[in-house]
């Protein structure tokens, strides 16, 4: 199976965007989306930006790897009666089943840039979107002293060393990197904007539920979990992002609110 494939699908990453619901809601407010627009939503898990933008009259696409979220996808549309909204499989590597310049907005948040070969993930977001079109990227920060930096971070630090060749998903979070990338498929400077905003989770219990939910859930947090139980080390991984998590909660009474920042990358198609 592809890894990428087995990594999403390993977890259900739906128990995970249940804490990304409000964010979502307020980036998609962010985007101006508006009723008519053709918008293609790339590694989408369950629809966390995918439904409030059909929500909005826009006809949404959302592409994403694993099955599991694919059906999720589905699911959520039926329920909230979103004819204007569809989920299917697909890499964001190689978007053969799509043609080109069919979306006038590709969004990935937190998407994309988990998908191997980035310069092809650039190629093909740019090939699907039409001309004077936008693709909006949500990326983590490598190195981000924020929580789901942290979270990657402490993470890899548990499990094996990546395949030769491996290129990470973090590197979508420096903006050279993404500079060089939709340069290479045909994006001039000018047309490449970048800033650091912020999405939160919110959970309706203490740190340590959400933890938990990550524990369970996460398809890296599952492996590095794994993999440190296997040499003794899980409850020093379990101590760590508990501090981690407890320390970057800035909602009381119980509950759960945490700031991560990201990469929000802007391109507009020439």
């Amino acid at each position: 199976m592809n890894p990428n494939k087995a990594l999403w699908e390993k977890g259900d990453f739906t128990k995970i965007a249940a804490a990304m619901r409000e964010s979502g809601e307020e980036l998609v407010d962010s985007l101006g989306v508006k009723p008519g627009l053709d918008i293609l939503d790339l590694g989408c898990g369950d629809g966390t930006t995918a439904v409030p933008s059909a929500r909005r009259g826009a006809n949404v696409l959302g592409v994403d790897i694993a099955q599991n979220l694919v059906a999720a996808g589905n699911a959520r549309a039926v329920a909230a009666g979103l004819y204007n909204l569809r989920f299917q499989e697909g890499d964001a590597s190689d978007l053969r089943d799509l043609a080109d310049e069919s979306f006038d907005l590709v969004v990935t948040i937190f998407g994309a840039m988990f998908a191997p070969r980035p310069f092809d993930v650039a190629k093909e977001m740019v090939r699907v979107t039409r001309s004077g079109g936008r693709i909006v990227m949500g990326n983590w920060i490598p190195g981000d002293p924020t929580l789901i930096a942290q979270v990657l971070k402490t993470s890899a630090a548990y499990t094996p060393p990546p395949p030769e060749g491996f290129i990470s998903p973090v590197t979508w979070g420096v903006e050279d990197n993404v500079r060089e990338r939709f340069g290479a498929a045909g994006v001039p400077a000018e047309n490449i904007a970048c800033e650091r905003a912020t999405y939160v989770f919110r959970h309706p219990a203490p740190p340590r539920e959400l933890l938990l939910t990550f524990k369970q859930y996460y398809g890296p947090t599952m492996n590095a979990f794994d993999a440190a139980s296997k040499d003794g080390r899980a409850e020093q991984l379990e101590t760590e992002l508990t501090t981690l998590f407890e320390e970057h909660n800035r909602a009381g009474g119980g509950s759960t609110e945490i700031p991560a920042t990201f990469l929000k990358v802007v391109v507009t198609k020439p």
